[in-house]
């Protein structure tokens, strides 16, 4: 098994830490089960959701090039 290192906002963490305590599990496990389920999705509906995320940070992409 592989380790992913993902950057976020203190606000977001906050929110992903409420998250986690409100369907009693760790942070962890609840972004394992996201991930699982984005992976489950229909290929179409993943690919919008990238486009729409790609978009969204066109420009961060284009001045970290």
């Amino acid at each position: 098994m592989d380790t992913i290192t993902v950057t976020l906002s203190n606000d977001k963490l906050e929110r992903l830490q409420q998250m986690a305590a409100q369907f009693g599990v760790s942070v962890n496990d609840l972004l394992c089960a996201s991930i699982e389920d984005v992976l489950g999705r229909s290929d179409a509906r993943f690919e919008q959701a990238v486009e729409r995320l790609l978009e969204k940070n066109a420009a961060l992409y284009k001045r970290l090039a």
